[in-house]
């Protein structure tokens, strides 16, 4: 798969070989001070290309396909829905079980309220610089896996 970054204020969009968004990253950028200065500091963070130890990948996790005001569902679809959205936490479960850290936060989607995100952080073996190919390489293992696994 051909993932691309676009950099949008502090964070990354993450687009797929379809240029369909798949995520987002969020990089770790530590304490910053003074707090009112935070995007000057950020902005000068990323001219700069400084080093950062991971940051927090928020993707989709499930769809529930139930939540729409304007359409009525009966019984069979709402099963067959629910029988999807329970595979799909056992995936997510899976793959979470995988991973040396198992911390995560799960919300509703920002731009979705049928959907469910979920956030978790990913740690560099070695600090990468804040430059987009950089950060692309450091993640497209993770992606790659969450892709394969029909996560993404």
């Amino acid at each position: 798969m051909q993932w691309k970054f676009e950099r949008e204020g502090d964070y990354f969009r993450i687009f797929d070989e379809n240029k369909n968004i798949a995520g987002y990253f969020a990089p770790e950028y530590g304490d910053i001070f003074p707090q009112e200065k935070t995007d000057e500091v950020i902005e000068e963070m990323h001219k700069k290309h400084e080093k950062i130890p991971g940051g927090y990948l928020l993707l989709p996790m499930i769809k529930f396909g139930i939540f729409s005001l304007d359409s009525e569902i009966d019984m069979d679809y709402l099963e067959a829905r629910m029988d999807e959205v329970r595979d799909r936490i056992l995936w997510w479960q899976n793959f979470l079980a995988s991973q040396k850290n198992q911390s995560h936060k799960i919300r509703v989607s920002h731009t979705d309220p049928d959907m469910l995100s979920i956030t978790f952080p990913v740690a560099f073996a070695v600090p990468a610089p804040l430059e987009k190919n950089a950060l692309l390489e450091e993640l497209r293992f993770t992606l790659d896996v969450l892709n394969k696994q029909g996560l993404l």
